[in-house]
């Protein structure tokens, strides 16, 4: 699954997404494009499980691919 953040993403940001993805699924292998504002995440878990997560770390996001 893809997800498009709004908000701007800083290098420093991407360890932070990570830990919020990982979360919600310990096991999901996580990839920030910090120049494209996306990240994908291979889980097995609906991508809406991932919004809190993402509220939480304050990012503004929409589903790209599911």
């Amino acid at each position: 699954m893809k997800f498009s953040i709004k908000n701007e993403i800083r290098p420093d940001d991407v360890s932070t997404i990570q830990h919020a993805m990982q979360s919600v699924d310990p096991d999901a292998k996580v990839d920030v494009d910090i120049d494209g504002k996306t990240v994908s995440v291979d889980s097995w878990l609906m991508p809406e499980e991932f919004f809190v997560a993402f509220d939480d770390e304050e990012y503004e996001v929409q589903i790209l691919e599911a």
